[in-house]
């Protein structure tokens, strides 16, 4: 999705087998990229490893084992289909069991892309990303790049928060860290968005804006619906232009 090396200002974390991790989420302006830091919001500190599960129930992004998302829309001027599956698949990482999504983008029949996402909810309902495998593919099924993978504990790298038990809008925080690979941070902007897509028309949406420092000046817009998840993400700055929206939900 868009958000491949787009999700999102500044988290303050550190997780690591048999240790807590402390996350501060911070209120910011809601300009463009950049954000200037204006007060705190309630800082969290989430449970010991043993705390996390591989289930992910949030409402604003649950992952229930076996249910696929299905997505039309644009990727790099062409016309594109993604399949999210949440797999019955868990892999630990840090020590972390977590939630292992299958993300296949294709053109037309061809397979371009092929990810497997890390998710763990802690104990007080947020959702952790962990890090993706990701597979850039030609037309015949030949690796291109691995460009953008990683994992939490290796080089340096360190989880995030992809998506907070309770949003209030002004928060943000950065979703993943990897240097110079995975920056990506958010801010949520509103919980009463309307959005419409293929599969329905939906109010109370949850919308965010998204960037990444690896991308100076390109920002996105995400929509959240409670128990569904994403809906839809579109660039609403910069570009190249990219968009995907929900048109089927299977299992």
């Amino acid at each position: 999705m868009i958000s491949k090396g787009m999700k999102r200002s500044a988290l303050v974390l550190t997780v690591a087998a048999g240790c807590t991790a402390t996350v501060v989420l911070t209120a910011c302006s809601s300009g463009s990229g950049s954000s200037s830091h204006q007060s705190a919001a309630p800082t969290t500190t989430s449970p010991a490893p043993r705390s996390f599960s591989a289930t992910v129930d949030n409402p604003w992004f649950p992952l229930p084992p076996g249910r696929t998302l299905v997505y039309s829309g644009t990727k790099d001027g062409a016309k594109s289909t993604e399949y999210l599956t949440a797999t019955r698949e868990t892999e630990k990482i840090t020590g972390i069991p977590c939630r292992v999504v299958s993300d296949r983008l294709y053109t037309g029949r061809t397979l371009r892309e092929a990810t497997r996402d890390y998710y763990a909810q802690d104990a007080a309902g947020n959702v952790w990303y962990f890090g993706e495998d990701t597979a850039e593919l030609d037309a015949h099924g030949n690796m291109l790049s691995t460009e953008g993978t990683w994992r939490a504990g290796r080089d340096g790298a360190r989880p995030g928060i992809f998506q907070p038990a309770h949003p209030v809008p002004g928060a943000a925080g950065q979703q993943e860290y990897y240097p110079g690979q995975a920056e990506d941070r958010f801010q949520v902007l509103d919980l009463t968005s309307r959005v419409s897509v293929p599969y329905k028309t939906f109010t109370g949406a949850l919308r965010t804006k998204e960037w990444t420092p690896l991308e100076p000046g390109v920002v996105d817009n995400k929509y959240y619906v409670k128990g569904i998840g994403t809906v839809k993400e579109v660039t609403i700055k910069g570009g190249p232009f990219e968009e995907n929206a929900l048109t089927a939900l299977r299992g």
